[in-house]
């Protein structure tokens, strides 16, 4: 078979694999409620169990506030979500939300979209202490 052909052929399967998964809706990220923002900090830190979690308008991220004081970001990572303790980190703000970038080189950024009426109110928050 020339690869011509089999180049063709492999494109066209991942892109109507794709096309069929995305009008059957399974494509669409599920919403991170405060639950379930909740469960994936606790699943990732069990010793310091989340007490309050604040998530962001669209459902996609959270703030999460743990039993010790410690400040925490949850995110959905496709199918899955990511935790990540807000420790050496730096925020910047952008058009659609913010940016916070980490000093670890296994997460280094995560963007939150927000929009403009809790931007303020969420920077703030994420406002590294001390």
């Amino acid at each position: 078979m020339p690869l011509e052909l089999l180049l063709i052929l492999v494109v066209g399967g991942i892109a109507a694999v794709t096309l069929v998964l995305h009008l059957l809706g399974l494509s669409d990220v599920p919403a991170l409620d405060a639950a379930q923002a909740k469960a994936a900090w606790d699943r990732e830190y069990p010793a310091d169990p989340a007490i309050h979690c604040t998530p962001t308008p669209n459902a996609r991220a959270a703030l999460i506030r743990t039993q010790n004081g410690q400040r925490g970001l949850v995110w959905r990572f496709g199918a899955d979500t990511v935790a990540h303790p807000l420790s050496q980190y730096r925020i910047t703000e952008t058009p659609t939300g913010l940016t916070v970038r980490f000093r670890d080189y296994a997460t280094p950024s995560v963007h939150v979209p927000l929009p403009a009426q809790v931007r303020a109110a969420w920077k703030q928050e994420l406002e590294p202490a001390g």
